[in-house]
């Protein structure tokens, strides 16, 4: 498996972390939900993910600022020899998306922009862009790309099966840059595959070239800015692009199914030498190391409407956006995330907006994203609830790969904490 090539088009794997339905491990039958006073956490923890064959998890969930669940159960390492710690570190992969997409908005607040800017008013190199469908001719787009096209996924940019624009996308290989500034530059001249506003695309490429602005709009380098503007403020002290040297014991191994039918590392330079970059550039789509407290007060902050510890981080307006979703708005063809009507899209979080068209457990209003590795969080405004459940497994598609949990999780927890 190939993480520069997999998490940039990782769709597949961020989406079905957080949709996929849950199968029981065998042999066990249903624990009581988290609204019965039968409830046990870490029961629930054993029963759906250690027995499903997870080494371990991490399971926060906060009400009204006092935790709910606090709960730590099984190995950090495949062998399983290493005691899973509460203050472990896990690559987030796509959770990473949202801290960019925060940020983008607080400079959007203090001036820098407008969410409905022209992407080339910011980054010339996107200038003249043509849309090139597959089958057609290059052509103007109906409208330009804005800030606001880059934050709901809805940019146009080429995905797998977008033909000619795909493979002219590929060529000219972001992947392989050392910056953000090269990113960007590698990308002039490639088409879009859609006209911007058409249609949700989840892409990674948007949130890197929205990580290229943060840079622009800063004047600092992005991870500079996430560590003046979030990280340090927040004590969000064990998260950043790199991990020191000193703390990379705590790393969780990553996992993946092997042909043997038994879990095996992931085969990445970044696992085979843990704590170091996930990418040569500032990965803003997936680069991000942190741990569960750490993400728990980034996620706080969002719950608060962009306020902690007496600072306004993001605009509260602008935070209001990302729980709203702005699918809708857009007159898309097809206005959600998924096949089903059931999730929309706000600026950077999805949000829930029809649970019963899902099947699951939850309130309109919810928002939250997933991690490749199996990490996931939701918040919940009106119950006023952050749950984070983080695991470090990759899904690949294999028969006998792990049964997802997340869909049990997200449910769980919304029964333990409804009104």
């Amino acid at each position: 498996m190939n993480l520069h090539r997999d998490v940039w088009r990782g769709g597949l794997l961020a989406l079905c972390i957080a949709v996929s339905p849950v199968t029981a491990a065998p042999g066990h039958a249903p624990l009581p939900h988290p609204g019965s006073p039968l409830f046990d956490a870490r029961a629930w923890l054993q029963h759906e993910v250690l027995a499903a064959g997870y080494p371990g998890a991490r399971l926060l969930v906060v009400q009204d600022g006092a935790a709910v669940v606090d709960e730590t159960v099984g190995y950090a390492d495949l062998a399983r020899t290493q005691p899973l710690a509460p203050d472990a570190i896990y690559r987030i992969y796509s959770m990473t998306k949202p801290v960019v997409s925060a940020a983008a908005l607080r400079l959007v607040g203090e001036g820098h922009a407008t969410l409905d800017d022209p992407l080339a008013l910011h980054l010339p190199q996107f200038a003249g862009q043509q849309v090139l469908e597959a089958g057609g001719q290059p052509r103007m787009p109906v409208r330009a790309v804005t800030i606001r096209h880059l934050l709901t996924h809805t940019a146009g940019f080429p995905v797998a099966g977008d033909g000619e624009a795909m493979r002219l996308r590929e060529s000219a290989g972001p992947e392989q840059a050392t910056s953000l500034a090269e990113y960007v530059d590698r990308l002039r001249g490639v088409p879009l595959a859609r006209d911007p506003g058409s249609r949700f695309t989840y892409d990674s490429m948007a949130t890197e070239v929205l990580g290229r602005l943060v840079e622009v709009w800063s004047g600092q380098s992005l991870e500079d800015y996430l560590g003046d503007a979030f990280f340090a403020p927040l004590a969000m002290v064990d998260t950043g692009f790199e991990v020191p040297v000193a703390q990379r014991h705590r790393i969780v191994e990553l996992g993946v199914m092997g042909d043997s039918g038994a879990l095996v590392p992931a085969d990445e330079a970044h696992v085979r030498d843990p704590g170091t970059r996930i990418r040569a550039y500032t990965g803003a789509a997936g680069g991000l190391y942190s741990t569960a407290s750490d993400y728990l007060a980034f996620a706080r902050m969002l719950l608060a409407r962009g306020e902690a510890g007496g600072r306004t981080f993001v605009q509260a307006d602008l935070v209001d956006g990302m729980f709203r979703d702005q699918l809708a708005a857009m007159a898309l063809e097809r206005p959600f995330v998924d096949d089903s009507p059931g999730r929309g899209f706000g600026l950077g979080l999805s949000v829930l907006v029809d649970p019963a068209a899902l099947g699951r457990a939850g309130r309109a209003g919810q928002a939250g994203w997933s991690g490749a590795a199996s990490t996931y969080f939701v918040i919940d405004p009106a119950t006023r609830t952050v749950a984070l459940l983080m695991l470090q497994h990759l899904p690949n598609g294999r028969a006998d790969d792990l049964p997802r949990v997340a869909t049990a999780f997200y449910n769980h927890v919304q029964q333990a904490v409804a009104p």
